[in-house]
C-alpha cells in the first residue's frame, strides 16, 4: 500500500490545480503532499483520517489540509458495492505558498491568509447545514479559467478567514508531527485499511500487531506514538462513528447498531457512545433526528 507522497500534475499554463473527483469511492490510502488542499464534499460520506485526528465527513463539509498532513477520506463500505449507485465527488483546489509568486503570503493584505497557512497544518474542517457563499465560490471555480480563476481562488481565501470559529475545527492536535519515514506511513496504513474492513467484528491485540508486522508490545507503543491513542480506543471510535450514522438512518434499533457495529454488549456500547458523543444513543437520537440536524 504505498502511494503515499502525491506529486501533483503541473502544467506550465496553472499556478495551481483545480481538481474534480467523481468515482465510486474516494482515493482510500493515507497519504500527504506538499500543497495546501482546500476540498468541498458534494456527495458520500465516511471517515477522516488526518494527523493523528479521526472525524466522520459528510457534503458541505469544507477542508482545508495543509502541506505533508498525512490524510485519507475513507468512504463508508457500501460505497465498495460494485451495485452501490451512489458516488463520491468533490472539488478540490490545491496550491503551495510561491503559487501565487514568491513573498505574496508576506503582504500587509495576506496576513490573515498567512495565519490560515499555518493553522491548515493541523487539518480544518468547516461545517455547513446549507449551500452558501464559500461552499459555492468553490463549487464555481471549476467554471473559471485565466485571471478570474485567480480572482476567484482569492475570494475562496478571504470567506475561509471570515469563518466563525464556532463552524470550524482542528482536525489534528497541535502536538502532532508528521513521520519522517516512508514505512511509518504504510505500516499505518495497513492498520487503518485492516481495521475499516473488520471493525464489525472482535479484532484482538495480537492480530492488529501482526498486520503491523510487529509484537503486540511494540505495536502498543507504536501506535500510541503515532496516533496519541490506544488502539482500542482507535476502533472504538470508528466504531461509534460508524454507529452514529446507523442511528441516523433510523432503520435499526440501538441493540442491532451496538452488535453491528462490533460491540458485545449493551453496557459497553452504551459507555463508549457517551464518552466519544457526550450522549446516550438516544438521546443523540433526539437531538439530531427529531431536531432535523447531522452531526
Amino acid at each position: 500500500m504505498k502511494a503515499l507522497y502525491f506529486r501533483m500534475p503541473k502544467t506550465e499554463v496553472e499556478s495551481f490545480r483545480v481538481q474534480i473527483d467523481k468515482m465510486p469511492y474516494f482515493y482510500d490510502t493515507l497519504h500527504y503532499h506538499p500543497e495546501l488542499q482546500i476540498t468541498l464534499i458534494i456527495k458520500s460520506k465516511g471517515t477522516l483520517f488526518a494527523g493523528d485526528g479521526i472525524h466522520r465527513f459528510q457534503p458541505l463539509d469544507v477542508l482545508v489540509m495543509g502541506s505533508n498532513l498525512p490524510h485519507v477520506l475513507r468512504n463508508d463500505q457500501e460505497y465498495y458495492d460494485p451495485n452501490n449507485e451512489e458516488e463520491a465527488h468533490a472539488i478540490s483546489v490545491f496550491l503551495k505558498k510561491e503559487s501565487l509568486g514568491k513573498g505574496f503570503l508576506d503582504l500587509p493584505e495576506m496576513q490573515p491568509v498567512k495565519e490560515l497557512w499555518h493553522q491548515a497544518s493541523r487539518g480544518i474542517r468547516i461545517q455547513h447545514q446549507a449551500p452558501n457563499y464559500l461552499t459555492e465560490q468553490l463549487e464555481q471555480i471549476e467554471q473559471t479559467q485565466g485571471l478570474q480563476r485567480v480572482v476567484q481562488l482569492l475570494n475562496i481565501f478571504e470567506s475561509l478567514t471570515r469563518v466563525n470559529d464556532q463552524n470550524r475545527e482542528f482536525l489534528s492536535s497541535a502536538a502532532f508531527s508528521s513521520p519522517q519515514k516512508d514505512t511509518d506511513n504504510q505500516r499505518l496504513n495497513a492498520v487503518i485499511d485492516y481495521v475499516m474492513k473488520n471493525y464489525t467484528r472482535e479484532i484482538k491485540l495480537s492480530e492488529i500487531a501482526e498486520v503491523a508486522h510487529m509484537t503486540a508490545e511494540a505495536f502498543c507503543r507504536y501506535f500510541k506514538l503515532r496516533t496519541r491513542k490506544t488502539f482500542s480506543g482507535f476502533l472504538n471510535e470508528i466504531r461509534i462513528g460508524n454507529a452514529c450514522q446507523m442511528l441516523l438512518t433510523e432503520q435499526y434499533n440501538v441493540s442491532e447498531v451496538c452488535f453491528a457495529c462490533g460491540f458485545n454488549n449493551l453496557s459497553n456500547f452504551n459507555r463508549q457512545f457517551k464518552k466519544f458523543t457526550q450522549l446516550t444513543p438516544s438521546q443523540y437520537l433526539k437531538e439530531y433526528c427529531f431536531a432535523g440536524r447531522k452531526p
